[in-house]
This record gives structure tokens, sequence and C-alpha cells, in this order.
């Protein structure tokens, strides 16, 4: 064990760390991932997107002097992550962080939602992140150590006020004990598992001209009055993976400017 009257400063360097992180094309899982190699970590980028997305975050990356690989995978597809995680340890090296943050969003009265609206999103957002959380886990075991962080929501907690989203905060809720789930599965053979619940967040997805006044709203409930940037949830994920958090596992950490106190 680290004696932290010593070594503080750098229990939160990742440097000799291999990361892989989804959702790595956009929003929150970007701008992780580009922090993480901000504090010395390589990175497996993994996103579905077909535009640039992933393209910006390896070119950051590379300006930050660390190595990139690109995937473009779908996480609902369990044979693409496994081949994902055999390449990242081929290209980069053993496989100890991963950061799970792939996911949609949409919304629709229950009375009116199709069961095709309902199974995509879950798929997406539960069983993507099982998926992934079981390819990586897989590498880690072999390895002896690893840490894990699954991007949920606060509407994992809550029921978010004037938004119909059930399948929305039921699939979030589902990433919360999962992770709690998965961390007691693995916490005697050296995986840590752990989630982070933002609270709204201005992504590219809540910041479209459309969603003007559902912003504002936003801001109002919060009481921070204001939503987070993606920048602030760099600090809790690098926190969760690296060694200042070894004696944290199957922990949700709200990262919501208070929402949930109300």
């Amino acid at each position: 064990m680290q004696d932290i009257r010593l070594n503080a400063p750098r229990l939160f360097d990742l440097t000799g760390n291999v990361a892989l992180v989804t959702g790595a094309g956009s929003g929150i899982g970007q701008r992780i991932a580009m922090g993480l190699a901000q504090c010395g970590a390589d990175i497996a980028l993994i996103d579905r997107r077909d535009d640039d997305g992933l393209a910006r975050t390896a070119e950051f990356i590379a300006s930050a002097g660390r190595r990139s690989i690109s995937v473009a995978a779908d996480v609902t597809e369990g044979k693409a992550l496994d081949e994902a995680v055999a390449r990242t340890e081929a290209e980069l090296g053993p496989l100890t962080l991963a950061l799970n943050a792939a996911g949609i969003a949409n919304a629709n009265p229950a009375e009116d939602m199709e069961e095709d609206q309902y199974q995509t999103l879950m798929d997406v957002n539960l069983k993507g992140v099982f998926l992934s959380c079981r390819a990586e886990a897989r590498a880690m075991l072999a390895h002896g150590r690893g840490s894990i962080v699954n991007i949920a929501s606060m509407s994992g907690v809550i029921v978010n006020r004037g938004l119909s989203q059930c399948h929305y905060n039921a699939s979030k809720a589902g990433v919360i004990h999962m992770s709690k789930s998965l961390a007691m599965e693995w916490v005697g053979r050296g995986i840590r598992v752990n989630s982070i619940s933002p609270g709204y967040t201005a992504t590219p997805m809540n910041t479209r001209p459309e969603m003007v006044h559902q912003t504002k709203l936003f801001e109002e409930q919060t009481p921070m009055q204001r939503m987070a940037s993606v920048d602030e949830m760099v600090g809790p994920a690098v926190f969760l993976l690296s060694e200042a958090a070894s004696f944290v596992t199957g922990v949700d950490l709200l990262v919501d400017g208070g929402f949930c106190c109300w």
C-alpha cells in the first residue's frame, strides 16, 4: 500500500495505465477520455459514431503526449467489445482502467411508447454497460487488477420533473445497481467497480437550439442554478479510477450540483 503522506500527489497519476472508454466520440465520454490522457493513461476509444468525433478525441490525446487507438464498435454487440479489448491489449498493453459512457436518451409518455423505442434504449444503456464490463473484466481478472467506472445518471435516483422517460430512468437505475453487484462479484479478485451519476450536463444533446427552454428549466431546478460542464465530470472519474480511490468500490457518486438534496 502506498504511504499517502509521501505520495499523495501521485495518487491521481494514471501513468502506466491503459484505459478503455466507450462513448468516446462526444459529450461526457469524450471529455473524460481526454482527461485520462492528461493524467498519463493511454486510451482505447470506442464509439459507433460515423462522424469525426473519435478523430477529434484522438488528436487531443496525441497532443497530450499519450497513445490511443480508435475502434468503431457497438456496445450492444458482445463479440465487437471482446475484439476491441483484445486489440487494446495487443496495441497498447494490459487493460487496467475502463470508463463506460456510451448511452442514448429520449422521452415519450409510457402509454404511447412503442416496444422498439423501449428496447433500443435498454439495449444500449443497460445491456451495453453489462457487455462492456464483461469484456473489460475478463481481461482485468487475468491480470488480477483493474478499475471500472460506469456513467449512470441522477435519473436513476430521482424522477425528473416534466420528463416522460420511464425507460431511461429505469436503465440508469439498472446501471447503478449493476455496478454495485459487479463490484461485489469481483471485490476479492482485484477489480473495483463504481458509477457516476451526473446531473443536468451541457452535452451536445442538451445544448441543441431546440432545447433552450428545457435547458433554462434544468438550470432553475438545480440548486447551483446551472448545468454542469463536461469538464466537471473528469475529476470524479479520475478519482474513482485512480489509486486515490483504492478503498472505494460499489459506490454511486452523484455529481448533480445539489439536485438530489431537494
